[in-house]
């Protein structure tokens, strides 16, 4: 029998058998983050060891890895949780999926917009500044609050 966190060689398929360490490592995702993503039903609960450890498989390296790449790219827990669960019935239409990918891209245009105003703002406020000493500068004087 192979140990524990390796994959072993079952009589006509192979058994993936992780710790919560080891779905971790494969995932980049810290053991506190499975544990809350468990927690709040992101993750199933996995069936235990005889020494009641988690044992992970295949299933939830896959669904670890989809929630990973889904927060990456900046989908909430929310947007998440709708995507699994649109995603579980693999028969259905695109649809669903689509309006929440495109929901999310009008977020991101959104954000993208505030930080190139912010970006013109700091642009400006760096241009201001004549040099000289601190007392004089312009970028602290920007920062700074005003009296009232």
């Amino acid at each position: 029998m192979a140990g524990y966190g390796s994959v072993s060689a079952g009589n006509e398929s192979e058994v993936m058998a992780l710790t919560i360490g080891d779905l971790g490592k494969a995932t980049g995702t810290k053991v506190e983050t499975v544990r809350y993503y468990e927690k709040i039903g992101l993750l199933p609960k996995p069936p235990r060891t005889g020494g009641n450890y988690r044992d992970y498989g295949e299933a939830e390296l896959g669904r670890l890895s989809f929630i990973r790449r889904a927060r990456d790219l900046g989908f909430s827990l929310d947007q998440v949780r709708a995507l699994l669960k649109l995603s579980d019935d693999r028969s259905h239409d695109c649809a669903g999926i689509d309006r929440i990918a495109e929901a999310h891209l009008l977020e991101v245009d959104r954000k993208l917009a505030d930080l190139k105003a912010l970006r013109r703002e700091l642009k400006a406020v760096i241009d201001s500044c004549d040099g000289g000493t601190i007392a004089e500068c312009r970028i602290v004087e920007a920062l700074s609050p005003r009296a009232a």
